[in-house]
């Protein structure tokens, strides 16, 4: 069976394609890295934006507590 050369590039071309394809799925060191460095840093935004949420309802509530002890009419702060 003789092959022409088209038809055999369209082959070589397909299995450069497959093997390229299956070599962007893997991650390097650095890509793992870099994922880990991504995660801490939303975990740490998150903890901050939690702390930050914590400290305005205890001021809040201390400002409602002073407020409710000299019988303010408004309680809201």
């Amino acid at each position: 069976m003789k092959l022409s050369i088209k038809t055999a590039l369209m082959t070589l071309l397909f299995a450069s394609f497959a093997f390229g394809l299956s070599a962007c799925n893997d991650q390097g060191p650095a890509e793992k890295a870099g994922e880990q460095v991504d995660q801490t840093m939303s975990d740490a935004s998150d903890a901050v934006d939690d702390a930050a949420t914590d400290a305005g309802n205890a001021i809040e509530d201390t400002c409602e507590d002073i407020k409710e002890g000299v019988d303010a009419k408004d309680t809201d702060c």
